[in-house]
């Protein structure tokens, strides 16, 4: 029988979008183009969900090229794998302010094997994107930026969240990360395929941190109420 870890780790390995993206956008694949995140997070996922338990998932928006673009780990950079999750990583060295705040909110929920004892993040896109900006530079780009990029992903997105609830997922509660779009979005499709009977929505990380970084205990205790509502259901 195939513990959590084992779901996630097949999971990971075979994402593929057959689709086409719409011009100049580009798909980040970290399962296919950076063996060391197949290995590390393989590393991760053992660790931490090698078991038969359920889960609370928690839906970001899509990966990101310093976190889970480079250690296939959502929310998590390779300082904090190496310093928080005990796994060191000898690729690049990446730094992500989304995974600083993650990590920071686990520590005061309890630490990392409380926290993922009891949920599990991922991405509403499962694989991330990029586009190059006016000055040439390669940056992230969301699934919900163009209209077109959204209708381009949309089977594919609802095919991967069916996959991820397969894995032993509590229904009783999805927890959104991003207010916004992703929210919105997040709701629309819930309306139609009635994945979870209820979507908490949280500000994004990245945001927190771009915008309201001053007020990062604020956002570390609603993050802590809202995740006290899984813990009531069990």
């Amino acid at each position: 029988m195939k513990t959590f870890a084992d779901h996630v780790i097949s999971f990971n390995k075979q994402i593929v979008f057959a689709g086409s993206l719409p011009r100049n956008i580009s798909m980040m694949n970290p399962f296919k183009e950076n063996k060391e995140a197949v290995s590390i997070s393989g590393k991760f996922y053992k660790k931490f969900y090698d078991d038969f338990e359920k889960r609370f998932l928690i839906l970001g928006i899509n990966p990101g090229r310093f976190g889970a673009g480079v250690t296939g780990v959502p929310f998590t950079d390779t300082k904090r794998l190496s310093d928080e999750c005990g796994l060191e990583f000898s690729g690049k060295s990446t730094h992500e302010p989304s995974a600083t705040f993650i990590y920071e909110m686990i520590n005061a929920y309890g630490g990392t094997k409380t926290f993922y004892g009891k949920f599990y993040i991922h991405s509403i896109c499962p694989l991330g994107f990029t586009i190059m900006n006016s000055k040439g530079k390669e940056v992230n780009y969301n699934y919900y930026d163009s209209k077109e990029l959204t209708e381009a992903v949309y089977d594919f997105i609802i095919q991967n969240i069916k996959k991820q609830i397969s894995f032993g997922v509590s229904t009783d509660i999805c927890f959104c990360f991003g207010t916004g779009k992703n929210e919105q979005f997040l709701k629309k499709i819930n309306d139609q395929f009635h994945f979870f009977k209820k979507i908490i929505a949280l500000e994004h990380p990245r945001y927190i941190m771009q915008y309201k970084s001053k007020s990062k205990q604020f956002y570390i205790d609603k993050y802590l109420e809202a995740f006290a509502e899984a813990n009531d259901k069990n």
